[in-house]
């Protein structure tokens, strides 16, 4: 695979990621609360399914070097 078509497949793959997220915005597990002026998010479940998606994006991309 030459660099311009991974290009080409990490931008779709980024675009459909970034259309969920839009849709789907915060996922259950997500730590948030806000009191009074001060509000805390904190997003466990989020960084745990990006982990994991980069984690099979590499793994795939391994597997073809």
């Amino acid at each position: 695979m030459n660099v311009s078509k991974f290009f080409i497949v990490m931008g779709i793959i980024f675009l459909l990621i970034g259309i969920i997220w839009s849709v789907v915005g915060k996922l259950p597990g997500d730590i948030s609360f806000k009191r009074g002026n001060f509000s805390f998010h904190f997003p466990i479940m989020t960084s745990i399914v990006v982990s994991i998606i980069l984690s099979l994006i590499f793994f795939i991309i391994g597997r073809f070097r």
